[in-house]
């Protein structure tokens, strides 16, 4: 697919606000970074992202996630390969992600309460929204895909 607009020098100031508020926000958040990954993994095959699918598989692969878990990812209700945290966190950004009937269903909310405290489950949603974002944008304006090394866009939260 051909670029439209290189976002990340010609829409420089926008995403530095994204990265300079949201990004790192979110590295200093209590949820671990690797469920963070996980969740930006499956948001992005629900939306079709190829950019952040290439780049959070490599993140993840860098910090030890099997094969095994990302290529089931899409159907993790099926398997037993993810935590009761995991499954609550990835039912939560399914529901953010898909947002239909004007809720998020009380047993979603509820499972997710049990896992994730109410600071958590705050930042949790600010994953969910901000890889929404990322995939707009990406899908929008089609970067290259396939050139992301792992660490590439570490915020530095300081």
């Amino acid at each position: 697919m051909e670029q439209r607009i290189n976002v990340f020098e010609k829409g420089s100031n926008a995403m530095k606000a994204l990265y300079g508020g949201l990004g790192v926000y979110l590295t200093k958040s209590a949820v671990e970074q690797s469920l963070l990954d996980l969740v930006y993994f499956r948001v992005s095959q629900i939306n079709g992202c190829a950019f952040c699918l290439d780049m959070h598989s490599k993140d993840l692969r860098a910090m030890g996630e099997t094969e095994q878990r990302l290529y089931l990812l899409d159907a993790w209700r099926e398997t037993n390969f993810y935590t009761d945290r995991e499954r609550a966190a990835l039912a939560w950004a399914e529901a953010l992600t898909r947002l239909t009937g004007g809720k998020v269903a009380d047993d979603v909310y509820n499972q997710a309460a049990q896992q994730f405290t109410e600071e958590e489950l705050i930042d949790l949603t600010m994953g969910v929204v901000t890889i929404n974002s990322y995939n707009r944008i990406n899908i929008a304006f089609c970067p290259p895909v396939g050139t992301y090394q792992p660490g590439q866009f570490t915020v530095n939260a300081n």
